[in-house]
């Protein structure tokens, strides 16, 4: 497999990265995670909820903090002065100096992209306690003009088979700052992998959900949330298979449109 699919020199991190990243929201447990991370795995999103990603979180830094890309920023985040709490805890959570991204969840609906987090993100970026800035957004229209003129580095997308509208709506929109590009629900929630009742073509794999993603040039990685740590290794053998083509990806789009239509 050639190495730039599994993975990416990102300029607005300005770190390599492999492609596939690691959320830990779906019962995967801390020798798993120990497991990820002492692979090929250099990309997490933290969610302040998943404590048992701390410690070995924590290891892994200490062992190579540079070889790593931590994402993280308060469960809501309406106000500057959340945005630096968070970032002070998560800094003393993993003892740890700066955290790679400082990301605001849910632009739009559990925070906000005002006057005052806009300042307060700038600041924390200024005195190097986070190096990039980013905001996870389902308003696609939104996120392409925020993807022309803002000042986020990175935007974590909902991007899958059953919902491609970022290739038109959002992947043009790069080209002027070239912001990283994360996408996220992947298998659409687990739907991919069970297709409609009377489909008769079958599910994708979590890994042919993963591959479609990252056959886009736009999307600089995919996260995945695996449940145990054979359902890692089993995305992971998946993606090292490379880009989706010719059957594949056809079928990825059927199976997308009968899912969820071509929105």
């Amino acid at each position: 497999m050639p190495d730039e699919f599994l993975r990416r020199e990102v300029p607005a991190l300005k770190k390599d990265v492999f492609r596939l990243g690691l959320a830990v929201t779906h019962g995967i447990d801390g020798a798993g995670v120990r497991e990820a991370l002492a692979g090929e795995m250099n990309y997490v999103f933290w969610n302040p909820t998943a404590r048992k990603l701390v410690a070995p979180l924590r290891e892994a830094l200490r062992r190579d903090r540079e070889r790593f890309v931590v994402s993280t920023g308060p469960t809501f985040g309406w106000f500057g002065g959340s945005l630096r709490r968070r970032v002070e805890a998560a800094l003393r959570a993993l003892n740890t100096d700066y955290l790679d991204v400082l990301q605001l969840y849910w632009l739009g609906k559990m925070s906000a992209l005002t006057s005052g987090t806009i300042e307060e993100m700038v600041r924390l970026r200024e005195a190097g306690k986070v190096r990039a800035l980013g905001a996870s957004i389902h308003d696609r229209p939104r996120a392409g003009r925020l993807a022309e003129d803002s000042v986020l580095d990175l935007l974590m997308i909902r991007y899958n088979a059953a919902h491609p509208g970022a290739e038109s709506e959002i992947f043009p929109h790069l080209a002027r700052r070239r912001p990283a590009v994360v996408a996220d629900t992947a298998t659409c929630w687990g739907k991919l992998l069970r297709p409609p009742r009377g489909y008769s073509a079958g599910p994708a794999t979590a890994g042919q959900c993963y591959r479609f993603c990252l056959s886009s040039p736009h999307v600089d990685l995919v996260l995945c949330s695996p449940g145990t740590a054979g359902e890692l290794r089993e995305d992971l053998a998946e993606v090292a298979k490379g880009p989706l083509a010719g059957e594949e990806m056809s079928f990825m789009r059927a199976l997308g449109r009968a899912v969820h239509g071509s929105r």
